[in-house]
């Protein structure tokens, strides 16, 4: 009895944050279904949530200096050939991982059926976006470049369609079979109109970083002392993070509370979409905490849910803020600090997998694409599906990592198939839950993505790590043999300069003596 008190004491004590955080979602959920009998006003419930919006705020002013810094330091510590390869490796993993999430998502939603219903008896709520495929593809071409990288920190680019508009005389038919002319604004056509909204701009930001921290990395010595600077520049914001993310266990408590009290009528929304729930959280399980830990224990050989025990905080975190990129700052402290995941792989693939990496979400637009499909009656040919499977894997690529920023794709990928866009406020009513389990998939597929990537790439890191303690144990001796000799040529140069002091002193006062004799 005496020893299991002990161990558990123990796990308390190493695991406190973990605990924190655990009985944090308990205690919001918990809190959040007994407030709901206070049936406050959407007034104050965001009251309530204020500890819970604080949360947010300190993350989201951590991201900016995090990625900029980590990227630039981990891109320009190692080498081109290097980091080509843990690039051509963290691509391969991130498009490979989110196809099987898609294929998981489709055999579920095709084998359950969950819109054999119909849709007559779900409500709709909120209202949903047009958006071009085409135009969403050239947004994140520009985004990548952006015109302004100080405006890049704050404002992303986006086009949207406006009519161009004449008037011109149209004659109508009336009732009574009379002619009627009036002047009316015709449509001629359409024109792209380009607009920043709020948001920073991560992708331009990572892709600026990346080309500089090549640039610093292939420039030697002369780029020493920005890379030196760029590294303690991230030291310090990592040290920030550590503070910052003990505060983390009291503002989930209030987001996931308030969140749970803006719910307007759980049972009626649980008889409605409870099977497209069911089906979307299943697959999410399987994709993480099945085939994720499967290819880790493949490639890498060990137990995957002792690493997954060390990223148990960041997913938790991405849980209660629904944002893979307000989490990165947990999930970089998590990986280096829990499962000691080597920094230069952690600085290099986690900024980018915040922004392209989207299992989850992926699987998300997959299964409601399909269930769309079903509940309008509509049967999809083995074509459609692999469009629907392919699109939304692109798709998800481009899917920033802030809250409910899937459902913005997802009506990319309903209108490759055809399908009507509008259906996807059929789905809002349970966005918010399903929207925080994906993201915590998201963070999973991250952490699995940087312990595999630092396996099949820790002989190369060695090679480096090797090369580098060689170039500096050849410069230490040369620099303590080259002291020695401007010190040695100093102390020659001292005495030198004594003696032809002291001589020209003499001679001064032999000068002197002379005088005074003459005298």
């Amino acid at each position: 009895m005496g020893g299991s008190g002990n161990g558990c004491l123990k796990f308390m004590k190493t695991n406190a944050l973990l605990v924190a955080t655990a009985s944090g979602v308990i205690i919001g959920i918990g809190m959040g279904i007994g407030m709901r009998e206070a049936h406050l006003s959407y007034l104050d419930i965001q009251y309530f949530s204020f500890p819970g919006d604080m949360l947010l705020r300190m993350l989201k002013m951590i991201i900016l200096p995090l990625i900029i810094c980590s990227m630039i330091s981990g891109v320009s510590s190692v080498d081109q050939s290097v980091s080509g390869k843990l690039g051509l490796r963290t691509v391969v993993y991130y498009m490979t991982t989110t196809f099987i999430a898609v294929v998981i998502g489709i055999v579920l939603v095709m084998t359950i059926n969950p819109g054999r219903e119909g849709k007559d008896g779900i409500d709709s709520s909120g209202s949903n976006k047009q958006v071009e495929p085409v135009d969403a593809l050239t947004d994140l071409l520009r985004n990548a470049f952006p015109e302004n990288l100080v405006q890049s920190c704050f404002e992303q680019y986006e086009t949207s369609r406006e009519p161009i508009l004449e008037e011109k005389n149209v004659t109508t038919t009336a009732a009574d079979g009379t002619n009627v002319t009036t002047l009316q604004n015709v449509t001629l056509g359409y024109q792209l109109v380009g607009s920043y909204k709020p948001g920073i701009n991560i992708l331009g930001l990572i892709c600026f970083c990346l080309f500089f921290g090549v640039i610093i990395g292939n420039m030697g010595e002369e780029g020493k002392i920005l890379r030196d600077f760029f590294t303690a520049f991230n030291e310090a914001t990592m040290k920030i993070v550590t503070i910052v993310i003990w505060y983390a266990p009291i503002g989930i408590i209030f987001l996931i509370a308030g969140e749970v009290m803006k719910m307007e009528d759980p049972a009626l929304v649980m008889q409605q979409l409870g099977l497209y729930m069911a089906t979307v959280i299943a697959g999410l399980f399987i994709h993480g905490f099945i085939a994720l830990p499967l290819i880790y224990l493949f490639i890498v050989r060990k137990n995957p849910f002792t690493y997954l025990q060390g990223v148990l905080q960041a997913i938790l975190t991405a849980l209660a803020t629904s944002s893979s990129s307000a989490t990165l700052p947990v999930t970089i402290n998590c990986l280096e600090t829990n499962n000691k995941i080597d920094k230069r792989v952690t600085r290099f693939m986690l900024p980018i997998g915040a922004t392209i990496n989207m299992d989850g979400t992926a699987l998300y637009e997959a299964v409601a694409a399909i269930f769309i499909a079903q509940v309008n009656g509509m049967h999809l040919n083995f074509g459609q599906i692999v469009t629907i499977s392919l699109t939304a894997t692109f798709a998800s690529i481009g899917a920033a990592g802030i809250p409910q920023a899937g459902l913005v794709t997802l009506i990319i990928v309903l209108s490759a198939v055809g399908l009507p866009t509008e259906d996807v406020t059929l789905i809002l009513a349970v966005d918010w839950l399903l929207d925080r389990i994906r993201t915590s998939i998201n963070v999973l597929g991250d952490s699995f993505g940087a312990g595999i990537v630092e396996h099949l790439s820790r002989q190369d890191l060695n090679e480096l790590g090797k090369q580098h303690e060689g170039d500096d144990n050849e410069s230490t001796p040369s620099s303590g043999s080259d002291l020695s000799s401007d010190v040695e040529t100093g102390r020659k140069s001292n005495e030198v300069d004594m003696r032809k002091y002291t001589n020209m002193s003499y001679t001064a006062h032999d000068d002197d003596k002379r005088a005074s004799t003459a005298m």
